[in-house]
Parts: C-alpha cells; structure tokens; sequence
C-alpha cells in the first residue's frame, strides 16, 4: 500500500498541506476529493517528493527515491499537457519508455489502450484536452506500475471518454493494483471509488470507504410512509433511533427497514412504504466540505 504520514508544506506562513496522513490501498480504487484549493495537487506533490515539505510517504514500506526504475512502481499524471509539443505521440511515449528502461513495444500497447493509435504519429501540440489527458494516461501505465497517481484525469474528456476512464480504473485496480485519483466529478467518483480521501484547507476531513461515508450521513436512512405517522414516531422514538419528518413521512436512521416492518406490524401500525435513503456523494461531499472552501460565491438573492 501507500503509506502518506504527517505531509506538510508551508507557503508564506500558510499550511497548504497541514499533517496529512491516510493510506491508499491495493485492489481498490482511491478517490481524493477537496474544494478548490484544498491541496490535492500539493499533496501528491509532496508523495512524490516533487515539492519540498515535510513528512513521509511509502510505496511498499520504502520511499519512492529508493526504487531503481520508479516509473515501474508509480505512474503519474499531474498535467495534462506534460510532453514536448513537437515530438509527436509515439515518440514521446518512446522516449519515456528508453528512460524506464521498458520494452518498446509497449508503446504501441499503451496507445491502444488509451484509444490514441491511430494518431500516434501526430503532433500532441495540437490534441484537444481530452486527447492530451488520454496521452498522459498513456505514459502513467507505461510501465505497468503497481500504483497509479492521477490528477483530475478526467478533464476535457468527453462523455465515452469519462466512461473508459472509469472502467478502465476499476479494472486497473481490480488487477491487484491500487489507484489514487481526484476529480471533482463527484457523481463519476462514486461510481469508481472504493475508498475516499476527504480534505479541506490541508487537513484530512475523512479517510473511509465510499459506502460507509454515505451510510453516515444525515441524509441517509429508511423514508417510513404511513397514516399513522405519530404513533409510529412514538413506537420509534422509544428505540431511540433518530428520525426527522418530511412532506414524505419519517426519515429514520440507525435501523434497518425489516426491524421498522416488524414494530409496526407488532403494534398494528399500516405502513403505506419503507424505501431506504441513500446519500449522493455531492450532499455529503457539500456537507463534510462546508467550512473548508477557500472560494465562495454569493446568489444574487445573498447580495
């Protein structure tokens, strides 16, 4: 695994990144979610060992620095548009593959992969966002690393490309690997992630798996329908769970609907409906992160 432990960096006598610690697991799919300016991108900087700070981070209980061919242990993609503009497709990916001392025909696999084969011999001076982003995906698998590292991967693709990232992720990580990804594609990353990483001005918010951070949340439980809502809320109450009304009914949580089914069948309370709630991950993303964003706008109606 990724062993990330007390990063921190400084800029001007502000913590960009303040004691930071969390693990990325092997087989799953990490997702790294934070308001603009939370240093996501620092943090994966400071992993690297690519900004200077403090703290620690292991690949397999050993630094980064202390691997012989690290681009076969890390793959990385931090910018879109990190090639030289008149080399084209195929040559930068060749000449990535000489430095890692990986075999060339793994350059025309990669570039399979990414959808980019047919115009390997073009310039990617000239690619869209999406093309570039598609590219840098290229270079990170290149040497079939255990680890990958991207950084808003998905921006500038377009909707079929979206949807090859994220099943191209899943199936990466599926492999034995581990993925640690962020967007702020929030509905795409729940989809995706297994686990999440949550921070907000450099400080960890939530380190947890995708499902037990939305059975948390407030906005989660089981909806109750019924005609007979206040003697339900009595006979709930009593079981000291929680519960608020709505236009809809009662929303519980701490309980499971099959414990709700059998007090109001016990009690001969009818039931009209019980549908469990669940959560997106941008209400509990908005929740966990409401105090955190650096930038805020106003509504006209606020002004």
């Amino acid at each position: 695994m990724i062993q990330a432990r007390h990063l921190k960096k400084e800029y001007k006598k502000k913590y960009a990144v303040n004691d930071l610690s969390f693990t990325v697991e092997t087989g799953k799919v990490t997702g790294f979610l934070g308001p603009n300016g939370a240093g996501k991108s620092t943090t994966m900087r400071l992993m690297l060992g690519l900004d200077a700070g403090t703290g620690k981070t292991t690949f397999d209980d050993k630094p980064l620095h202390s691997y012989a061919q690290p681009s076969k242990v890390v793959g990385i993609l931090l910018e879109a548009k990190a090639f030289h503009p008149t080399r084209t497709a195929r040559q930068h990916l060749k000449i990535l593959a000489a430095a890692g001392n990986i075999p060339m025909g793994r350059v025309e696999e990669v570039l399979d992969i990414v959808g980019l084969k047919e115009v390997g011999k073009k310039g990617p001076g000239k690619f869209s966002l999406g093309m570039s982003q598609r590219l840098g995906i290229a270079a990170a698998i290149l040497g079939r690393p255990k680890y990958l590292m991207l950084d808003e991967p998905a921006n500038g693709l377009d909707p079929e490309g979206i949807a090859w990232l994220r099943d191209f992720l899943k199936a990466y990580a599926d492999e034995g690997n581990a993925v640690f990804v962020s967007s702020h594609l929030l509905s795409e990353m729940s989809q995706m992630a297994d686990n999440v990483v949550v921070i907000g001005r450099g400080q960890l918010i939530a380190d947890t798996s995708i499902t037990e951070l939305l059975a948390q949340n407030a906005h989660a439980g089981v909806l109750v329908r019924s005609p007979k809502l206040n003697q339900l809320e009595k006979l709930l109450h009593a079981q000291k769970v929680v519960l608020s009304k709505s236009a809809e009914g009662l929303l519980v949580s701490g309980v499971s609907s099959d414990v709700i089914g059998k007090l109001a069948f016990e009690h001969g309370v009818p039931i009209y409906e019980l549908a469990p709630q669940t959560a997106s991950l941008e209400d509990v993303f908005l929740e966990l992160t409401a105090d955190a964003g650096e930038y805020k706008g106003k509504s006209e109606a606020a002004k």
